[in-house]
């Protein structure tokens, strides 16, 4: 199989690259620049170094030249603050490059297609029954999950007898990638203003999460099977392990060299609610918005968002160890917020 992929340098991008080309695929990606310094970027995959918004058709069109499949592993998530309106910065790199570069991989014969999604998508559906626990307005107060939203609305459509598409709505993430700033690393940033506390605060809820290397598997598992095992439009919800944030953070703790019986306390929706009025001033101080709204974001991280690992391991995602990676995540993040390491961030890759 030939694969175009835009995003093959990114944490997640890279990561499938090798697993396909392990797998005897052949890899041709656009990335943004620079590369993270000691990236394992596969040699094998033929690279361009740029803008995939800004370069002409004809020359998307000559790169996907022969490809079977095309991955979308690239945008920016709710963690990246965006100038407002934020709604705006996911409409420029999550959806609307995926409205100009289907088409344009339909018309060069590619058969189908794996977009990097969220699981914050689920909140807005009544399967899974979130709307029966969250405040009304979900959709019109939080731009990112309207986004992601969308997103998936976008691929859907393009979808016919001769084109397949899947979204993996993917769940926070861990380990690294040599070179690059974790996300991690603002949670970091916020628990470390508690040290001098004898207790934690935190939401009450919990999340589905999986390891970069699991992405990887998910995200070849889907290439490979779409077409074949599964045909037409797909929202796969993938994780392999769920915890509360209680248990993430003994993990972290530990992570950080202070032991796994640090006291966290659980704070009700509306006491974590009262917290957000520093975070509000400050947006509005800064010009910026967040992509979930912080006095909706309480009861969002109140809820056990768990993921059942079905549809994870339908597609070929296997055990790993997610504890290693939580550490490998959190000593980079703590680095990163000491200011000992200069690192890549995240942009919309």
């Amino acid at each position: 199989m030939k694969v175009f992929m835009v995003g093959g340098t990114g944490l997640l991008g890279e990561k499938a690259a090798n697993i396909l080309i392990e797998r005897g695929h052949k890899v041709t990606s656009v990335a943004l620049p620079p590369i993270p310094e000691g990236a394992p970027i596969p040699k094998e995959m033929k690279l361009k170094l740029c803008d995939v918004n800004k370069i002409s058709d004809d020359e998307v069109k000559e790169m996907m030249k022969g490809c079977d499949c095309f991955i979308f592993a690239s945008g920016i998530d709710e963690r990246v603050e965006c100038p407002a309106p934020v709604y705006s910065w996911y409409d420029k790199y999550n959806i609307k490059p995926l409205e100009r570069l289907i088409p344009i991989a339909k018309e060069m014969g590619v058969k189908k297609a794996v977009v990097l999604g969220s699981y914050f998508s689920m909140l807005n559906k009544p399967e899974y029954g979130y709307d029966k626990k969250l405040p009304k307005g979900l959709l019109e107060r939080n731009p990112y999950i309207r986004a992601r939203i969308k997103q998936e609305e976008v691929v859907k459509s393009f979808v016919d007898d001769n084109f397949d598409a899947a979204v993996l709505e993917l769940p926070y993430i861990f380990g690294t990638q040599k070179g690059r700033k974790p996300v991690w690393t603002i949670l970091i940033e916020q628990i470390a203003g508690m040290d001098k506390l004898s207790f934690t605060m935190y939401p009450k809820g919990g999340t589905a999460m999986l390891t970069v290397r699991q992405v990887g598997q998910s995200i070849v598992g889907a290439a490979e099977k779409l077409g074949n095992e599964f045909k037409g439009y797909f929202a796969w919800p993938i994780a392999m392990y769920n915890q509360t944030w209680k248990e993430f953070l003994s993990i972290v703790y530990d992570a950080r060299g202070m032991g796994r019986n640090r006291k966290i306390v659980g704070v009700p929706a509306w006491m974590m609610k009262m917290g957000m009025k520093g975070v509000i001033k400050e947006y509005k101080e800064k010009g910026i918005e967040g992509g979930l709204d912080p006095k909706y974001l309480p009861y969002v991280m109140n809820l056990n968002l768990f993921i059942d690992n079905k549809y994870a391991k339908a597609l070929g995602v296997q055990e790993d160890d997610i504890e290693a990676a939580i550490f490998d995540s959190v000593a980079v993040s703590v680095a990163s917020y000491n200011g000992e390491v200069e690192l890549v961030g995240m942009k919309g890759e």
